[in-house]
């Protein structure tokens, strides 16, 4: 869980405790498009929720030299770092940045695109969530193009924007953000379908068929919008 004193802490509190399935069950039944598709936990465990840091990354033409990008000592400690690379084969995380987050109580990265020192950074406990793992430096190959601004995770139908602020949650099924602005609704929402699955559970656990026990609990009305809400 990240680290915040602000006034979100108790809604990052909540995404915490549930993980990205209810996150991303909340954000389906406010019309909002929230998981980011073909991004894999590559290392560290549990859920990882805070807010956005985002870098952009382009291409070099050929025979122009670019630096390792220096933007880590700038990312505020319970943030989540969010890289677009466009899913390019090479790499601009490894374990000298993820070691030098760790220590900066940086909560986590996610790349669209590779991450190297795997290994490495597995030891750490690090958490990395990526579209794989690939040894290929991004030095002379891309450079950092943006810092702080929108970015695009992702490629047709299944992009995703991802702003500074946003909320990131990502654990073992991959990576959901909530926009910023919806963080106390989809808290509020996801609070709801948390107490609904336990009670379900519940019942089961103590002998109840599911198909009762989902009916007794309306497993299939928290799919429905209350009266007045508004659509997207």
């Amino acid at each position: 869980m990240t680290r915040n004193s602000s006034p979100a802490a108790p809604e990052l509190a909540v995404l915490t405790g549930t993980g990205t399935s209810a996150v991303s069950d909340a954000l389906d039944l406010m019309g909002e498009n929230g998981p980011v598709f073909g991004l894999h936990r590559q290392s560290g465990s549990g859920v990882v929720v805070g807010p956005a840091f985002t870098v952009a990354f382009e291409p070099v033409p050929e025979g122009v030299r670019a630096p390792a990008a220096d933007f880590l000592d700038d990312v505020p400690p319970g943030s989540v770092v969010v890289i677009a690379n466009q899913g390019r084969p090479c790499t601009v995380w490894g374990d000298i940045l993820a070691e030098t987050a760790l220590a900066r109580g940086v909560a986590g990265t996610v790349i669209d695109g590779l991450c190297r020192d795997v290994d490495g950074i597995r030891e750490l406990g690090y958490s990395v969530w990526a579209h794989g793992a690939f040894m290929r430096s991004g030095k002379n190959r891309v450079r950092m193009a943006a810092v702080q601004q929108p970015v695009l995770l992702g490629h047709g139908g299944e992009a995703r924007t991802v702003r500074p602020g946003d909320v990131v949650c990502a654990d073992g099924s991959g990576v959901t953000v909530v926009p910023a602005a919806l963080l106390g609704e989809v808290a509020e929402r996801v609070g709801r379908i948390a107490a609904m699955e336990q009670a379900v559970l519940a019942d089961v656990r103590a002998g109840m068929p599911l198909r009762e026990a989902r009916a007794k609990h309306g497993y299939n009305e928290v799919a429905r919008r209350p009266e007045g809400d508004r659509q997207r």
